[in-house]
């Protein structure tokens, strides 16, 4: 199941009249809505009572056992009349770094005995399709492909060997990082939390439908030039480690996003640096979970 977070297009209400088909509440325009993505269609979860994804995943299994019962007779709305925002807006954001070697190596940093941890504040998510602002006053607006865990439930100090029992699913986040803001002190949290440097989509695809989430291909393109290209097999340290140390010493909360870093590729790492420009388009795909795309713009 492919959870989104939809709005409809201020034209839809002028083109396409209320019927049983069309729910009322996806006539309304900017009203941010749940919904499951099964292809060019979106499901309206409208009725059933959850309000926001967030909410779908508190509930947990039994919200996906009545969202996956009622799927068929359920109002569609074609998916070129609505605008899809980011599928949460996740509590927090734990950033990895350094989580794949290569990466590490072009960084020219050493990679920790335990994971590198930094925080990317809520503020600076957004979803796809919109845009991704390069602010005047960074000369070095950075890309990072990454794979996000998402939460399903609240846990502390939680065994490794536990870890599928708290994640509800998986999304595509793009890890925009000014890196001379970020790289000016040791702690990053600034440098990568500008207003829309945490674009994250275009789904939540749930745990069920991925059965090794470390064995996933990983892509990113700019203007259609593939910059990075991995697997997240290539991960450091991998999910388990990830939710045990984090949960080691702050407990975890429903809809929490784990970012499990980038591979080799970034701006950074090339030579001549290769930082982001207004008027790109930037794809980050990854199996399963489908496509990411945004645009840059000048602040």
């Amino acid at each position: 199941m492919k959870l989104v977070t939809f709005s409809t297009k201020s034209q839809t209400s002028n083109t396409q009249p209320a019927s049983a088909s069309v729910p009322a509440a996806a006539l309304s325009v900017d009203i941010p809505t749940p919904g499951v993505l099964i292809g060019e269609e979106i499901v309206d979860l409208s009725s059933l009572g959850y309000p926001t994804v967030l909410s779908i995943i508190e509930a947990g299994q039994p919200a996906l056992d009545e969202i996956q019962a009622k799927l068929s007779k359920a109002p569609r709305i074609p998916l070129a009349s609505v605008i899809l925002g980011a599928p949460l807006r996740p509590p927090r954001i734990f950033g990895i770094g350094l989580n794949y070697q290569k990466h590490a190596d072009e960084s020219k940093m050493p990679v920790q005995k335990v994971p590198t941890v930094f925080m990317k504040l809520s503020s600076s998510v957004v979803g796809p399709d919109q845009p991704i602002i390069l602010p005047k006053i960074s000369a070095q607006p950075d890309y990072e492909a990454e794979f996000g865990v998402v939460i399903g439930k609240p846990g502390y100090q939680i065994a490794a060997e536990d870890w599928q029992q708290y994640v509800f699913g998986y999304t595509i986040v793009n890890d925009v990082s000014a890196r001379d803001i970020q790289l000016s002190t040791s702690q990053w949290t600034l440098g990568k939390s500008f207003p829309t440097f945490t674009p994250i989509g275009p789904s939540i695809t749930t745990a069920d439908e991925v059965s090794d989430p470390h064995a996933l291909s990983i892509k990113l393109t700019i203007d259609g030039e593939t910059l990075q290209d991995s697997n997240t097999n290539d991960l450091i340290f991998k999910i388990p480690a990830l939710i045990a140390y984090i949960s080691s010493t702050t407990p975890l909360e429903a809809g929490d996003i784990i970012s499990t870093g980038t591979p080799e590729g970034v701006g950074l790492g090339r030579d001549p640096k290769r930082w982001l420009k207004p008027n790109e388009e930037v794809i980050i795909t990854i199996d399963k979970l489908g496509a990411l795309r945004n645009r840059t713009i000048a602040e």
